[in-house]
């Protein structure tokens, strides 16, 4: 599913500041250092509100509502004015005893929500009412409520395109809660390293969307890779780590595709002379980068460019 927002609702919603035509990038959302905050293309704080989780989902809705991810297990749609008009609390399911985190959630657009309940190994559509009226049990085979899944998304068919990070595994389950495809993300001939920065290296995969030609295009979190892979799990187009000039890709997590072709791609944990968001052409050309490590830090995970139309996300 797509969401969009008018720039006339965006500008209601919250005014903007006059840019230099010389700066490069976007208006950005995104959550660090204990905010949400929107950064204006004159790189001065526009909105913010006190975010002590690190969030790795976050969404700006077509009412000029933000949807945010305030605790571990909770979702909280605020106006622009910081008036909290909705909330959900993710809990143990019956049976379970143990921890449960959220890292994915999505508003839909029949105006539930859809939520991915790590440690309950679910994903559940929840009404404005806050009652589960549908739920959806995951295949996980390494489970942790940390690492069970990262980002996880509805698709236009009513399918789930699901990142497992902890299985290193995107799956796609249908409405019954059948997986119908699945890609196993390998080492791409490096050796696995621990680490958060760009010395680590692993497949805990952290998002994933699927393209209009039916192929799917992969954040690999520690994978130090974005790659694009057919029906057929073949990989047809990747960067690798140290591919662009100029940026060191470590943790890849946010994942935007432009309506040109173009990806916009967040670079988590990858230290303060990389960028934490960069636009790239498929001919690996990095068309802008976004860089502030006042306002935000190096465990920015999740983020929005505001003020490009038509963006899959």
């Amino acid at each position: 599913m797509r969401l969009f927002l008018s720039l006339a609702a965006f500008a209601f919603a919250f005014p903007a500041f006059a840019a230099d035509p010389k700066h490069p990038g976007h208006r950005v959302l995104a959550q660090d250092k204990g905010r949400v905050a929107i950064i204006g293309l004159d790189g001065k704080v526009e909105w913010e509100v006190e975010c002590k989780h690190n969030s790795h989902d976050i969404a700006l809705l077509p009412n000029g509502n933000l949807l945010l991810h305030t605790a571990s297990t909770v979702i909280t749609e605020m106006t622009p004015k910081k008036e909290v008009v909705w909330k959900y609390e993710a809990r143990p399911k019956e049976g379970y005893k143990g921890r449960v985190e959220v890292h994915a959630f999505q508003r839909l657009v029949d105006g539930n929500t859809m939520v991915a309940e790590s440690g309950n190994r679910r994903i559940v559509e929840v009404n404005k009412d806050g009652k589960i009226v549908k739920e959806i049990a995951l295949k996980v085979e390494k489970p942790d409520p940390h690492r069970d899944t990262r980002l996880v998304r509805k698709l236009d068919t009513g399918n789930y395109l699901v990142c497992h990070e902890g299985d290193g595994c995107v799956r796609e389950y249908d409405g019954t809660g059948k997986v119908v495809w699945e890609y196993k993300i390998d080492l791409g001939g490096r050796a696995a390293a621990p680490g958060h920065g760009p010395e680590g290296h692993g497949t805990s995969v952290y998002g994933a969307l699927r393209l209009a030609n039916g192929n799917t295009v992969i954040a690999g979190g520690n994978n130090n890779r974005v790659l694009e892979v057919n029906k057929d799990g073949k990989v047809v187009w990747s960067i690798d780590q140290k591919e662009l000039d100029g940026i060191t890709l470590a943790w890849v997590t946010t994942l935007h595709v432009l309506p040109n072709g173009n990806l916009i791609v967040g670079n988590c944990h990858a230290g303060p002379n990389n960028p934490q968001l960069f636009e790239v052409t498929r001919e690996k050309k990095v068309v802008w980068s976004f860089k502030d490590f006042k306002t935000f830090g190096d465990s920015t995970a999740t983020a929005h460019v505001l003020d490009i139309k038509d963006v899959k996300r």
